[in-house]
């Protein structure tokens, strides 16, 4: 009972309401409540809501393939793990929720897929996580330079500092600081205490002159250094949205790869992903009824009493995903519906057992119990049988695969709970006399 109660406030939905009597007026939404909890010194918070992947929310898919060509081949690996993390942290500073990232190897391919749920400009996820962002400040080679020139990384050279010496970087707006100069958009930079001397040592001696900042070696702006600078300065020359995103950029870190191609994207309309949430529902519901009426025909008292355990092992299998949690993607939904007839299956077995105890004439209290006893060994051995099967699908799966087989598992091992401690107690108080 406390089990169930505990799912039911996990599971409530967000319902809105919105009424006005009178004077009164109320426009609220009503949801459950969410989980803070802090233990050893940590904390765990979950606001329970379900997590729709890209295919029901919409969104965009990128799949990236990483130059590793430069690196020793037993680097590689942690290459492309590392380069996953830096665009994690992109995703996660530009506050993209219930993203997935993950990294596969296709051949001689190092790859990193990216969904990005909610996001459907597609332009503005490649730049977000397609620009490799390698900061550096260059100085010219010749003492005096003509007004005009151009940088390039010919006639420049390195000073040494990077955008490994920065500590955060933030997009702002500067305004004018006199009437022949204009105000604009410009990324603030913060330096670590090592960048910060490296890089007083160069303001200093580039006094009166130009401090070139490249970005994945192109010129982005050659501004005059005034005076000493030590743990901050400013980048110039960028639009509003650069700004945001070299900011972002920086503060992640660059990908620690050559290069980035993109070699496929896909973009779902929000419209096409609520599609697949009603027909899922639909899709859903019907099966459910479908094995209801099922149940209920051929088992009559004992069918009633499986479909309000196959009802109790939905609301246990949601409440997981809202706790974990799990982000429900198409491929989910199918695995949580083969795991409805994982649950059916057993109780389907129990059933018979306990018929087969009542035809030698035991009674029906005996029969509950030794059907119980003589069905768990094929109920155990169909359900690890089905882990282990979801365990390799996650093994060597990617993407989709893996929600399918995640949503498989939980689902299998909570049907395991609900046919051996719910359907046994709702036989129970039933038959107890």
């Amino acid at each position: 009972i406390v089990l169930t109660l505990a799912a039911l406030v996990i599971d409530w939905p967000k319902v809105p309401i919105k009424f006005s009597f009178g004077p009164i007026k109320v426009d609220t939404i009503l949801a459950g409540p969410a989980l803070d909890v802090k233990l050893f010194g940590g904390s765990l918070r979950r606001d329970l809501d379900v997590k729709l992947g890209l295919d029901l929310k919409g969104g965009t898919s990128l799949t990236l393939r990483a130059d590793v060509g430069d690196i020793a081949s037993g680097e590689r690996d942690k290459a492309l793990e590392a380069a996953k993390e830096v665009i994690e942290r992109r995703v996660n500073y530009f506050g993209v929720a219930e993203s997935v990232i993950q990294t596969s190897k296709v051949g001689g391919d190092y790859r990193i897929i990216v969904e990005l749920p909610g996001v459907t400009n597609v332009d503005e996820a490649k730049n977000l996580v397609g620009q490799t962002a390698k900061l550096e400040f260059r100085e010219f080679k010749e003492p005096e330079v003509a007004a005009g020139t151009i940088p390039t990384l010919i006639n420049t050279k390195p000073t040494g500092v990077t955008g490994r010496d920065l500590k955060s970087a933030v997009a702002d707006f500067q305004q004018s600081q006199s009437p022949d100069a204009k105000g604009g958009p410009v990324v603030r930079f913060e330096l670590t205490s090592s960048g910060a001397k490296k890089f007083s040592k160069v303001t200093k001696r580039l006094i009166g002159k130009p401090l070139v900042v490249f970005l994945d070696d192109i010129p982005v702006s050659a501004p005059i250094v005034q005076s000493e600078i030590s743990n901050e300065g400013i980048i110039t020359g960028v639009s509003s949205d650069d700004a945001k995103r070299l900011a972002i950029q920086l503060s992640a870190g660059a990908l620690p790869v050559k290069k980035i191609d993109i070699i496929a994207e896909k973009t779902i309309g929000p419209t096409l992903g609520q599609t697949s949430i009603n027909r899922s529902l639909i899709a859903g519901i019907v099966g459910l009824l479908a094995v209801a009426i099922f149940m209920i025909i051929y088992y009559r008292l004992l069918g009633l009493l499986a479909v309000a355990a196959l009802l109790l092992y939905a609301l246990y299998v949601l409440a997981v995903f809202k706790l974990i949690p799990i982000t429900l993607t198409l491929a989910g939904i199918a695995g949580f519906i083969l795991s409805v007839g994982m649950a059916v299956d057993a109780n389907i077995l129990i059933f018979e057992r306990m018929k087969e105890e009542l035809r030698v004439g035991r009674a029906r209290a005996e029969a509950i119990e030794i059907g119980f006893i003589r069905a768990w060994s094929s109920i155990r051995d169909s359900n690890v049988s089905s882990l282990i099967t979801a365990a390799i699908l996650f093994w060597f799966g990617t993407g989709s695969v893996k929600g399918f087989a995640v949503a498989l598992a939980i689902g299998v091992i909570t049907s395991m709970f609900t046919a051996i401690t719910v359907t046994r107690t709702l036989l129970r108080l039933i038959y107890r006399n």
